[in-house]
């Protein structure tokens, strides 16, 4: 079989190789799955150039996150699955947890308890991008902060991807959102597509903003991608006892020096404000759940996409000896839309 492999840290394009590998035998409790679609996140590159939260063996395959195929085999007295069937494969590792097989390769095996089926009527496209950034806004607005119906929550980053998912999961429980931009095109865009509020910071102050949208009561509960200087002006725009949870930091994503990777919070803004700021990061979360509660928040975040409620954008198909132009596409400002690596014709990933 194929296999893209990084032989040691480095840029992707400098380090990535296309090799040729056995077909792996799965064990007891393992399925042997053959690769129809698997995404390229911003996460699996830094993953490869050793700035991610974790650095795996290298040689290793590269995609640390997600797929979608089919069952091609299972191990010795290994049930609960059959063959022919179309799973989802969590290729999300777990931390603190055992290393978890790449996916940017024809054929991988996986652990049963991270498989998730996955009806036909889901494309390719829509079902490979299931397990990070629709589960990471289901887990924000549900499980991290527990936003109830009527509430504000305040989200940077509103055009991302994951914000796009937030906006459409809190119309669908009536949660009101104010939403971040950056730039004043993106206003009318973040509006067409549900967001109560839009603050552009280009050309507006952020506090008094959110103090002229949610009036006395203030928004409570915010998230955050951004980091830098906006994650903390929307920790000071919270009402006292608000939460900030950050879960990415767009604002560095080029930054190599640790010590760079900052939020300048206002001591005054926490002690006084008895705001609180925290993290979270999916792999953690997969680290400290039980298997059959991560399969469950997977089973609901399924069941929101196949009724529409969340709406996966297509992803662009490219087949993995195309790997340079596809990694150069996921790093091109604005592609607008998710790089993914398919096999055989790729007429289901490309959501035809």
């Amino acid at each position: 079989m194929r296999a893209l492999v990084a032989g040691e840290i480095g840029e992707p394009k400098d380090v990535l190789r296309l090799e040729s590998r056995p077909v792996p035998t799965p064990a007891a409790g393992q399925a042997l799955i053959r690769v129809k679609a698997t995404p390229i996140h911003a996460s699996d590159l830094h993953v490869l150039r050793g700035r991610y939260g974790f650095t795996p063996e290298f040689p290793t395959v590269g995609g640390h996150m997600e797929c979608v195929g089919r069952i091609e085999a299972l191990g010795p007295d290994t049930g609960g699955l059959r063959t022919g069937e179309r799973v989802v494969a969590v290729a999300v590792p777990a931390v603190p947890g055992p290393p978890v097989t790449g996916t940017w390769q024809e054929y991988l095996v996986a652990e049963t308890h991270r498989l998730l089926p996955v009806p036909d009527r889901l494309s390719d496209s829509s079902a490979c991008q299931l397990a990070v950034n629709p589960l990471t806004a289901l887990l924000l607005v549900t499980r991290e902060l527990g936003v109830r119906p009527g509430e504000w929550l305040l989200q940077t980053a509103a055009g991302s991807t994951v914000g796009r998912l937030v906006i459409q999961l809190a119309r669908h429980l009536g949660i009101r959102t104010v939403n971040v931009v950056r730039r004043r095109d993106a206003v009318e865009e973040t509006e067409a597509l549900g967001g109560d509020e839009v603050i552009c910071t280009g050309d507006e102050d952020l506090a008094q903003r959110v103090a002229e949208i949610a009036g006395p009561a203030g928004v409570r509960k915010a998230i955050d991608c951004v980091a830098g200087h906006v994650g903390a002006q929307v920790s000071q725009a919270l009402a006292p006892g608000g939460e900030t949870v950050v879960y990415g930091a767009l604002s560095t994503h080029r930054q190599t020096d640790p010590a760079a990777l900052t939020i300048p919070l206002q001591a005054r803004s926490l002690i006084y404000g008895t705001r609180a700021v925290r993290g979270f990061w999916l792999n953690r979360w997969f680290g400290t759940v039980s298997p059959a509660e991560a399969l469950r928040a997977l089973s609901e975040v399924r069941s929101l996409v196949a009724d529409e409620v969340l709406t996966i954008p297509p992803g662009r198909p490219f087949p993995l000896e195309r790997f340079p132009e596809a990694i150069a596409f996921a790093e091109a400002p604005a592609h607008g839309a998710k790089p993914l690596f398919v096999f055989d014709d790729g007429r289901d990933a490309a959501g035809a």
